[in-house]
């Protein structure tokens, strides 16, 4: 399963792992991970980062249970990966502008007893703990520390439309198959409508909260063409539209409390 174009590869693939419930509040603020918990957490027992060779091409991200690999990705893209981040296009206050261009190569690998403990997990949990490990990992080697402040910022609502909501339920008993978009899709596979806005929010690049109300799996496949392709002659409907007529719902802008991360020291690693 694809799951993202060039720009969005900071994102793992659906059929390594579930990527995590995207915890929207359904009022008041968006929740921040309890940083604290942090601490608690097993970490990788074996961790390699070394700057990557020069053109190293595209970004690639593994993560099967109790280890991580990386080839060519950014701090932006690791942090990316290890906190709630609303959208991959705003760079985090606070984050200098190496941490969005120079590149590394991490490996990481966890004990047998964390293996194994994670594989017994649900797919959440264990995304919940691998997101930890790699906070973990971030304090340490890259001496990371960052902390969350609630703003008042434009979002989007994502609400039901007046025809009522067209999604198709996931078949009961089938496992998920998390969630992947690109440029002109986004596909849920097993997921909640918290995800649809998790999508919905990068693609956006402003932040989305679930205002439906349903708490069900779906199988989501909603596919539009993008702006710039407007007008052509085999263009579809634009992404506000395609909400509308294909999943029955809709996007009202606002403005709310968004709980934003914020860096408060990063630094480059030193060599293995």
């Amino acid at each position: 399963m694809s799951v993202c174009n060039a720009s969005k590869s900071f994102l793992f693939v659906a059929s390594v792992m579930l990527a995590a419930p995207y915890a929207l509040a359904q009022g008041g603020a968006i929740p921040a991970p309890q940083l604290a918990a942090v601490t608690k957490a097993p970490t990788y027992e074996v961790v390699s980062v070394k700057p990557s060779q020069p053109g190293c091409g595209g970004m690639s991200i593994g993560a099967p249970p109790g280890r991580f690999s990386a080839r060519c990705i950014t701090v932006w893209g690791l942090l990316f990966n290890a906190y709630e981040v609303q959208s991959l296009h705003d760079l985090p206050p606070g984050l200098p502008g190496w941490a969005d261009s120079a590149v590394f190569d991490v490996e990481a690998k966890a004990g047998d007893d964390t293996v194994a403990a994670m594989q017994k997990l649900s797919g959440a949990e264990r995304e919940e703990m691998r997101q930890r490990m790699l906070q973990a990992l971030l304090a340490d080697r890259f001496k990371l520390r960052v902390h969350y402040e609630t703003r008042i910022q434009p979002i989007e609502q994502l609400v039901i439309a007046k025809s009522g909501p067209r999604l198709k339920p996931w078949p009961a008993g089938q496992d998920p198959r998390g969630r992947s978009w690109s440029s002109n899709q986004i596909a849920v596979r097993g997921g909640g409508t918290d995800q649809l806005a998790m999508c919905l929010s990068d693609e956006l690049s402003r932040v989305v909260v679930d205002k439906t109300g349903l708490t069900g799996k779906y199988d989501i496949v909603l596919k539009w063409t993008p702006d710039n392709q407007q007008g052509t002659p085999d263009a579809g409907p634009t992404l506000v539209d395609a909400i509308q007529e294909q999943l029955g719902l809709k996007l009202e802008p606002t403005k709310g409390p968004v709980n934003a991360l914020v860096v408060d020291h990063v630094e480059k690693p030193s060599e293995d």
